[in-house]
C-alpha cells in the first residue's frame, strides 16, 4: 500500500484505532473537527475519545460527500481539523478541503475505510491528506486491520510507538476464532440458519445494535467525555462490532491479511464492474459526464422507500448494512456535537440511501425490479 500511494503506511488492528491515533497526533484535546453526519457512529465516539469536540458538515444530497462551499466562514474560522469519509468509496472535494486547510493551517485527515482503489482530481484517495486511514475489512475482505498513511516519513517511527502503546497483546483464542470465522459462517449461510443465529445472539446478549445506531446511553457518555483524550472510557462503543480492534495481530491473522491483500487489484476491478452496472439503474444519483467510475465499496441506490428495499433484498437473503440513518447531529443531539447548519441533504441522503454490494449487482437489480422499488425522487432543492 506504500508504493500505491507514495506514503509510509502503518499497519494498525484496525481503521478505527488508525484514526485514533491521527486525532491524537495532529489535533489538541478541546479542539473542533469538521466531519460528515451520515458516517457510522463508531467514528464519532472515537473523535470524542480523541477529546474533540465534533463539528457536522452539509453534505451533497447526490452521493453524501462534504460540500465546502455550504460551510460558513465563520465555522471554517474556529476548526482545528477537517475529517472526511469518502462515503461508500465516493471520494470527499479532498482537493478543495486541501487547500482550505492549507490557508487555515489546520489538519486534513482522510478516512479512506471504504475507499481503497477510489481516486479524486486523478489521485489517490489518502494522498492529500496529513495522514489518511483505511480499512482491510471492507474492500480486502479480511474482517480485521488497516493501515495509517502518512505524508512525512519521519513521522512513522513515533506512530509506531504511540500504536504499540496502545494494543492489547495478541491473544491465541482471538486468533482461532479469526481462523475459524470464515467457515462458520459459510456454514451459517449454507445451511440457511441464518435468522436462527441472529435469535440465539439476541437471546444470549451478545448483539449490540437493534437498530441502525447503537444506543447512545447519554448518562454514561457526559461521564466518558471526562476521561478524555483516552480510549478507556469510550471503550464499550468504540469496540462495537470489533471487540479486537486494538488486539496485535498473531501469525495467522497476519498471513490471511496479506494473502488477501494480494488479491487487491481482482477484487477492485469486480467492485468497479458492478458499480458500473448499478450507475445505469434508474436508481442511481446523477453522475458527473466523464467522471470515472471507482470500484465503490458500496453502490448507495436512491430509492423512495429504503426500508421495503432492505426488506425485499432480505428475502433473497442479502443483507444491506452500512446504513447510517439518522444522521450524527440527530443521533447524538447538541450535548455531544455541534450540528450541521445545513441539514437537509444529510437528513434526506440518509433515509433514502441503499448501499448495495457492488458484487450482487445482477441479484440486486432483479430483486429491487421485481418489487417495484421506485426512486427517490427529485433531489432536495430541484
Amino acid at each position: 500500500m506504500g508504493a500505491r500511494l507514495g506514503r509510509e503506511c502503518l499497519y494498525v488492528p484496525s481503521c478505527r484505532l488508525g484514526l485514533y491515533l491521527a486525532l491524537r497526533h495532529w489535533c489538541e484535546p478541546g479542539g473542533r473537527i469538521l466531519m460528515s453526519p451520515v458516517n457510522d457512529d463508531v467514528i464519532l465516539f472515537v473523535v470524542l475519545a480523541a477529546g474533540l469536540r465534533p463539528v457536522q458538515a452539509p453534505l451533497s444530497a447526490t452521493d453524501g460527500s462534504i460540500a465546502p462551499d455550504a460551510v460558513p466562514e465563520s465555522l471554517w474560522q474556529g476548526l482545528s481539523a477537517v475529517l472526511t469519509t469518502n462515503l461508500y468509496g465516493n471520494p470527499d472535494p479532498a482537493g478543495r478541503l486541501r487547500e482550505r486547510c492549507d490557508r487555515l493551517g489546520i489538519a486534513l485527515i482522510e478516512d479512506a475505510a471504504h475507499a481503497i482503489g477510489s481516486t479524486s482530481d486523478g489521485r489517490p484517495v489518502g494522498t492529500f491528506g496529513d495522514a489518511a486511514v483505511f480499512s482491510l475489512s471492507k474492500h480486502v475482505g479480511a474482517k480485521s486491520g488497516g493501515f495509517l498513511a502518512v505524508a512525512d516519513p519521519a513521522l512513522r517511527a513515533p506512530l509506531e510507538r504511540a500504536r504499540d502503546a496502545l494494543l492489547d497483546p495478541a491473544r491465541l483464542t482471538a486468533e482461532l476464532a479469526y481462523a475459524v470465522r470464515p467457515y462458520a459462517e459459510s456454514a451459517v449461510r449454507g445451511l440457511r440458519l441464518a435468522p436462527a443465529a441472529w435469535w440465539a445472539l439476541r437471546r444470549l446478549g451478545l448483539t449490540e445494535r437493534e437498530e441502525i445506531r447503537m444506543p447512545l446511553r447519554p448518562g454514561e457518555l457526559r461521564g466518558a467525555l471526562g476521561t478524555a483524550p483516552s480510549l478507556t472510557g469510550f471503550h464499550s462503543w468504540v469496540r462495537v462490532d470489533m471487540h479486537d480492534y486494538r488486539t496485535a495481530p498473531g501469525r495467522l491473522r497476519s498471513r490471511r491479511v496479506g494473502r488477501l491483500l494480494g488479491r487487491i487489484d481482482e477484487r477492485l476491478a469486480a467492485h468497479r464492474t458492478g458499480t458500473e452496472r448499478l450507475l445505469s439503474t434508474r436508481w442511481a444519483a446523477p453522475v458527473r459526464p466523464g467522471a470515472p467510475v471507482q470500484p465503490l465499496f458500496r453502490v448507495p441506490l436512491l430509492v423512495a422507500d429504503r426500508d421495503a428495499a432492505v426488506a425485499a433484498l432480505a428475502r433473497r437473503r442479502i443483507t444491506v448494512g452500512y446504513l447510517y440513518d439518522p444522521p450524527l447531529d440527530t443521533y447524538a443531539g447538541e450535548p455531544f456535537t455541534d450540528p450541521s447548519p445545513s441539514p437537509g441533504n444529510a437528513a434526506w441522503f440518509a433515509r433514502h440511501a441503499l448501499p448495495v454490494d457492488p458484487l450482487r449487482a445482477g441479484t440486486v437489480v432483479g430483486v429491487l425490479d421485481a418489487a417495484g422499488a421506485e426512486p427517490a425522487g427529485e433531489l432536495p432543492g430541484g
